[in-house]
């Protein structure tokens, strides 16, 4: 009853960090779905490219043109790429990761787009064979070209960078040397 004739502060403030909080997690994901769609279009204009290649090189000719295949397949498998780091290494950026680790995520998310391509025609498991060792292995590479460019990106930025530092945040190991070690 005395909260309320003081016009409850303490309500107020809690109701403001909770807010507060919801918007940091929004933030969150929405810079995750914004590098899921990021990644998706990259692989796709790498995978659009390769694409040419079966006509240019082979003279295969089709109905659906491959490069547009590719470039959607490509999308899709860098957005199932981008979401499997999210479900499995949350914790760490792209340019934290081990090539190795990053290939057989990559080449994870290639089998898993290989079964829905699959799941889609009537193959059989030759072609399934061969699609899903194709995807895995082009995943794979498109993966490993993935963390090759995070980190030239992170070796080129500046250490005196005047850009957006509003959504900078310190890792848990940061801020335990910035509190001097004390947790």
């Amino acid at each position: 009853m005395h909260d309320k004739a003081l016009g409850d502060p303490l309500g107020a403030e809690a109701a403001e960090l909770r807010g507060a909080g919801a918007e940091a997690i929004m933030r969150k994901w929405l810079r995750r779905i914004r590098g899921a769609l990021g990644m998706g279009f990259t692989w796709a204009a790498a995978w659009f490219a390769v694409g040419f290649v079966p006509r240019w090189v082979f003279g295969v000719y089709t109905d659906l043109p491959l490069p547009l295949l590719f470039g959607a397949l490509g999308f899709i498998a860098g957005v199932t790429f981008s979401g499997l780091l999210v479900l499995t290494e949350s914790r760490r950026r792209l340019d934290q990761l081990s090539l190795p680790r990053v290939a057989g995520w990559g080449a994870i998310g290639g089998v898993l787009l290989s079964a829905l391509f699959v799941r889609g025609a009537s193959l059989g498991w030759g072609e399934v064979l061969a699609i899903s060792t194709t995807f895995a292995l082009a995943s794979a590479v498109s993966a490993s070209g993935s963390l090759a460019l995070a980190r030239r990106a992170v070796r080129r930025e500046l250490p005196d960078s005047r850009g957006d530092t509003a959504e900078a945040e310190l890792t848990g190991h940061e801020k335990r040397n910035l509190r001097g070690g004390a947790d």
